[in-house]
């Protein structure tokens, strides 16, 4: 039989994670695996033992991007390479949804169980820290860390975007500087935002041709404009039409240093990071994680 750890954030998306404790269970004895439930805390040292004391064959993760970010880095940090299974349970689920991985409970344990992986990149900022799916600046970014926590909740993505609408006519663009491997790029800016994959920021296939495994990240770029344009700009991205107007830019590029205003903070994974200036590399297929 293998052996799963199974990680859960209590308090991500609806919480419904606690009501689902002992389906998931069932279904791991049913397919031959013994699960051992972990709940996550503060205490990293427990963790880190939980983790060297069993050799564990995969991990499943519930919880959102914010909790797949913390946990992943705490992994990555540790010198822990293991298969990854997501049972998608945030307010943004971006990254699994950029995997095709399903969102209802049954199919998305079906995947894990199913044991097909695919190898997918990671960005890593500023040599020291991990994300998966977005790394921003800008409007759109300090509101990913700054938005109510039950307005999350109740609201889901819809909670992000209802905050933007209300700043946009105050927020004004910054000197943005982008440098890549094949060029060097000097705009004002009301927003960047380094994507891993086809959704980000709770928008569904904001870059349809993106890939998530070739070892390149895209960078879209939103020129200074007036608030209409940038509302109108909104909405083609909810309508999932193309970001092709001659208000956005955008770069592929295996690593970039971003420069800019130092009260410029990043927005990863949709937790706080750190200011500009700061470098990004993509890491080629550096996490294996179960798909359909």
């Amino acid at each position: 039989m293998q052996k799963a750890l199974l990680i859960y954030n209590p308090y991500s998306g609806d919480r419904s994670i606690l009501h689902q404790l002992d389906y998931i269970l069932k279904k791991a004895q049913e397919n031959q695996v013994v699960l051992f439930p972990y709940r996550i805390d503060k205490n990293s040292n427990q963790f880190l033992t939980t983790l060297k004391l069993n050799q564990f064959d995969f991990v499943i993760l519930s919880g959102g991007d914010g909790t797949l970010h913390t946990t992943i880095n705490f992994f990555l940090k540790n010198n822990c390479h293991i298969p990854i299974g997501i049972i998608p349970a945030g307010t943004c689920n971006d990254f699994a949804s950029s995997l095709q991985i399903p969102t209802s409970l049954e199919d998305c344990l079906k995947v894990i169980f199913e044991g097909k992986t695919r190898a997918v990149d990671l960005g890593l900022l500023n040599d020291e820290h991990y994300f998966l799916n977005t790394c921003a600046g800008g409007l759109f970014a300090e509101i990913s860390f700054n938005t109510n926590d039950d307005l999350k909740r109740n609201f889901g993505p819809l909670a992000y975007y209802l905050k933007a609408l209300g700043e946009v006519a105050y927020k004004k663009a910054f000197p943005l500087k982008i440098t890549t491997e094949r060029k060097c790029l000097k705009v004002k800016s009301l927003l960047f935002c380094i994507l891993n994959g086809t959704h980000g920021a709770g928008f569904t296939n904001l870059i349809k041709d993106a890939d998530i495994s070739d070892g390149l990240m895209d960078i879209i770029i939103i020129k200074d404009c007036y608030p209409l344009d940038l509302a109108t700009l909104f909405f083609r991205v909810l309508s999932q039409e193309a970001l092709d107007t001659r208000h956005v830019m955008r770069l592929r590029a295996s690593e970039c240093l971003i420069e800019g205003p130092r009260d410029v903070y990043l927005s990863v994974d949709g937790e706080k990071g750190p200011p500009l200036p700061s470098r990004v590399k993509f890491l080629h297929q550096a996490l294996k994680v179960f798909v359909p």
